[in-house]
């Protein structure tokens, strides 16, 4: 993911193992990270139980925000993809209890079949 990217707030995909290995001690026993994406220091996972929100803030990166939405309150989602001029995708993710969706902007070429399959094979 080039710097401008980043800066944009576009999401590349991050290698699962990479990711399980820094939520290590979050991860339930068995818990697998099947989709993820990272946007500069912030992390989008989606295991095979829930969606992760990693958000870490300050200029030092230390405080770390954790949102966890259980799949079973997904009430809908939309993924975008990019067109032929459009340089990224968009994922919307509506959660029972939130008036507005989670929304994040992920760059072309990102796995938008993958996070279509993790979260409707949650649903089921």
């Amino acid at each position: 993911m080039g710097l401008l990217d980043g800066l944009l707030g576009h999401g590349s995909d991050a290698a699962p193992a990479d990711v399980a290995r820094e939520l290590d001690g979050m991860l339930v026993p068995g818990e697998t990270v099947e989709v993820a994406f990272r946007v500069l220091r912030d992390l989008m996972v989606f295991t095979d139980r829930r969606l992760i929100l990693v958000d870490r803030q300050g200029v030092t990166g230390r405080k770390i925000s954790y949102l966890t939405v259980p799949y079973r309150a997904i009430t809908s989602f939309s993924v975008e993809n990019a067109g032929s001029f459009d340089l990224d995708s968009e994922l919307k993710v509506w959660v029972s209890g939130r008036p507005d969706p989670i929304s994040r902007t992920l760059r072309r070429g990102a796995d938008i079949r993958g996070i279509q399959r993790a979260i409707a094979a949650s649903l089921r």
